[in-house]
């Protein structure tokens, strides 16, 4: 007769439309792995409504700026998920190690996390970053590719990543081709900052003010033409993926071809930008919005100053983009007060957001180019995942998936590691992948010699 599992307790902070398919899959384990799920979220009624009457689940309204209701719950938990805004993350992973409670995040590690390692391992508990999508599957199949290419000998020269969170072709009916899959506030803010990165051995920064016009055309096999522009640093994951001699390495941002020169319009007026709030908002059409950007011209319409300002032709595809978005438009504002950055939020919501029958689409490349005895060649490993609805969008089973895989293993002691890691460890990434591929997230490798 089989014992009974004792029964494990795992917390969920932050029950947002993303956490959807981790809700499910954890609900689909809780009755064979004798879990009990807690879902808190400042937000009682849709952590109530994720909780969805499941015998093995409850919820409770959870406040992480309270820091006894903070200690107390995750001082019940065996296990703890973050799905809070990124900056809570520290103040969850403090009061982990405090308790001596595992961790797991989808969300990118930090130094003040980071610093956190050595007192996680002295405690026997694991802090678990950057398991979700991107950063997460991206980690996992880049070092189980890597470690198969070095466990040939070969000598590994380049290696591009790219992501995307698109729209599926068959709900792809705006002449941006995207919408919305996840956070939106996000997809507005992407790209701040300079872009770094080695391509042949010289090191190479992109500022953002040309991040969005610098970006590199991709075929993908089957879903044609996209474009691609760095990320942030990707120079850090040298060290990260244990390849610090690699003359080539970016990792990037996937759009379909046409976004980024349309996006780059946003970019040169200074519509992006989050750092102060405006003058007068509750008085302004999206025309006047746009206009504020734009050089003063008491006779030119607006149409003309930003085809003339930023020498855009009017029967451009970018200035159908622009059009089609209705920045000329005489309607309100959508929101009466705010940074620029968020009235381009409420805009691209109105007209970007998925609608009830619509599918998001995740697009995800790896290029690696090594040398093997004597000969060069190229491995290109790709993964494309639809979502099912709204809810179950691919965005969300992509990032949800992998840290509900993780959870099982590290209460059923299959990941051992301890102190803060992210999934590029064969003892984490190994089985992840293995039931992802079971589940329908798996890649497509091709292999070809390169003529030199």
């Amino acid at each position: 007769m089989e014992t009974k599992k004792t029964m494990q307790n795992i917390l969920l902070l932050g029950a947002g439309r993303s956490a959807t398919s981790l809700i499910n899959y954890l609900k689909s384990n809780a009755e064979k792995e004798n879990w009990h799920i807690k879902i808190g979220d400042f937000d009682i009624k849709l952590a109530e409504e994720k909780a969805g009457n499941h015998p093995n689940t409850s919820f409770i309204q959870f406040d992480i700026l309270n820091e006894i209701q903070t200690q107390d719950e995750i001082a019940k938990a065996d296990l703890v998920i973050s799905m809070l805004p990124a900056r809570f993350h520290p103040k969850v992973a403090t009061a982990c190690v405090d308790s001596g409670k595992h961790m797991v995040t989808a969300s990118y590690n930090s130094q003040d996390i980071e610093d956190l390692s050595d007192i996680a391992k002295s405690k026997n508990i694991l802090i678990l970053m950057e398991c979700g999508l991107d950063p997460g599957i991206d980690h996992m199949t880049a070092m189980e590719a890597m470690d198969k290419i070095h466990e040939q000998g070969a000598k590994l020269t380049s290696f591009k990543s790219y992501t995307g969170g698109l729209v599926a072709p068959e709900s792809d009916n705006n002449p941006w081709h995207y919408k919305f899959s996840w956070n939106p506030r996000n997809v507005v803010l992407a790209g701040q900052g300079t872009a770094q990165f080695i391509r042949n051995g010289k090191y190479k920064y992109i500022p953002y003010h040309k991040l969005f016009s610098r970006y590199e055309k991709i075929e993908v096999n089957g879903l044609g033409d996209f474009e691609g522009y760095p990320n942030r640093n990707s120079l850090k994951y040298r060290k990260v993926y244990g390849i610090e001699e690699i003359p080539t390495l970016i990792r990037g941002t996937f759009r379909k071809a046409g976004f980024c020169d349309a996006w780059d319009v946003f970019v040169q007026l200074g519509v992006t930008d989050d750092t102060y709030k405006m003058e007068a908002l509750d008085e302004m059409t999206i025309r006047d919005f746009f206009n504020a950007f734009l050089p003063y011209d008491k006779v030119k319409p607006i149409e003309e100053k930003l085809s003339d300002y930023l020498g855009l032709g009017m029967n451009s595809e970018t200035f159908k983009k622009l059009e089609w978005l209705g920045i000329f438009e005489d309607k309100k504002v959508p929101i009466t007060e705010g940074s620029p950055a968020q009235v381009m939020q409420a805009i691209m919501e109105a007209k970007m957001s998925l609608e009830p029958e619509d599918k998001d689409m995740i697009v995800m490349q790896h290029q690696f180019e090594y040398e093997l005895d004597g000969k060069k060649y190229r491995l290109d490993s790709s993964i494309v995942s639809k979502g099912d609805d709204q809810l179950e969008t691919a965005m969300s089973k992509t990032v949800g998936w992998p840290m509900g895989i993780a959870i099982k293993n590290i209460l059923n002691h299959n990941i051992n590691l301890r102190g803060v890691q992210i999934p590029t460890k064969k003892e984490i990434y190994e089985p992840i992948l293995k039931e992802l591929n079971t589940m329908g997230v798996q890649f497509n490798e091709n292999i070809i010699e390169i003529e030199d």
